[in-house]
């Protein structure tokens, strides 16, 4: 019998990065690293202007962990214990044994290094081979050029475009370029995204 497909709270080890589920207590470091607002350009959510928004937003991550939805992590440099983004599991569909890595952002000097990567590579890692997912899914604006290279780069296959498909907080609906990777996909992702850390 195949287990449960159960994503929840974990910590995801690197040797660049750490990702703790996000809590309360990275709300000063997520602030202090979404200063940029280039980081905001494409997101559905506007930048936070406080720390108290940025609380009031990690509480309702944390009310989406509680509830099953989704599993949010702080991306934290393993050489110092800063906290320099966020990314999350979510559209997580047990049935299915599929989910989405979303909600993600880094603060843009660790942005094509191997923290990002690695990030990426830890949380593809354990839903293939520890949740046992079948698909995990990606996606971003259409307009964003820059993301949509670095999910094709992880060796994520583009899906199409779903048209008017999200709304952002200014009100404009957006179209969404979608991507994949599968779990037969995953060795050969495995082995691009090793090789892409050991450089």
């Amino acid at each position: 019998m195949t287990p449960a497909f159960a994503p929840k709270p974990v910590v995801l080890n690197g040797r660049t990065v750490r990702l703790e589920p996000l809590e309360r207590r990275h709300a000063d470091g997520i602030f202090a690293a979404s200063r940029d607002p280039e980081i905001w350009r494409w997101m559905l959510v506007a930048q936070p202007t406080s720390v108290a928004e940025v609380e009031r937003w990690i509480d309702a991550a944390v009310a989406g962990v509680a509830a099953g939805t989704e599993v949010a992590f702080a991306t934290v440099l393993e050489a110092d214990g800063r906290v320099v983004g966020s990314t999350r599991y979510i559209d997580i569909r047990r049935p299915n044994r599929g989910l989405e890595i979303g909600w993600t952002w880094i603060e843009p000097r660790f942005q094509r290094t191997a923290v990002n990567t690695e990030a990426k590579f830890l949380m593809l890692r354990h839903a293939f081979e520890e949740l046992g997912a079948v698909r995990v899914q990606l996606k971003t604006d259409e307009r964003n050029a820059r993301s949509r290279a670095a999910i094709a780069r992880i060796g994520a296959s583009f899906e199409g475009i779903l048209r008017k498909y999200q709304a952002r907080f200014d009100g404009y609906v957006r179209n969404t370029a979608m991507f994949s990777i599968t779990a037969e996909e995953w060795p050969a992702a495995k082995a691009k995204l090793e090789a892409m850390l050991a450089r």
